[in-house]
């Protein structure tokens, strides 16, 4: 191979083209790339921040539904107890109205009783005095005395 002139031209001006790159393009590129890495790494970092704060958002989320369960069930718990008292209680007061009604009845019943054997006494002493005034108008007669007092007993 024959090295002349313009082969030695063009390795300077090739040598030349790398150390023009070298000193002022390649730092320029490299501060490109570096700025890139550092937007995606910034990017990457951001997303898994992101992807913690779901997770934290997501258990937090979990846990207000347990918690709003849990009152939940609690306060139909509650509703169930007070029910469950007021229907007791009712119960109660139905059972002591029930037992003074009874009672009150009882004692209606008694006083009507009572009054039905004073208004039987009065017409059995009625009719004995009327009974004994027949008797003693007519003579004494045996069988007389058997057939009023069958009447009377009729009667009463």
């Amino acid at each position: 191979m024959n090295f002349n002139l313009t082969m030695i031209a063009q390795a300077l001006s090739f040598l030349l083209f790398i150390w023009i790159t070298v000193i002022w393009i390649w730092p320029m590129i490299l501060v490109k790339i570096e700025a890139r890495q550092k937007m995606i790494a910034d990017g990457l970092a951001e997303a898994e921040r992101g992807r913690s704060s779901l997770a934290d958002a997501q258990k937090q989320t979990d846990k207000m539904l347990a918690e709003a369960r849990a009152r939940a069930h609690e306060l139909v718990t509650q509703a169930e107890r007070a029910a469950n008292q007021r229907i007791e209680e009712s119960k109660t007061q139905a059972k002591v109205e029930g037992d003074r009604l009874l009672a009150a009845a009882r004692a209606q019943i008694e006083q009507e009783v009572q009054a039905a054997r004073q208004q039987l006494r009065e017409q059995v002493a009625a009719l004995a005095v009327s009974g004994a005034e027949k008797i003693l108008r007519r003579e004494v007669d045996s069988r007389a005395h058997a057939e009023m007092l069958d009447r009377l007993k009729a009667q009463i």
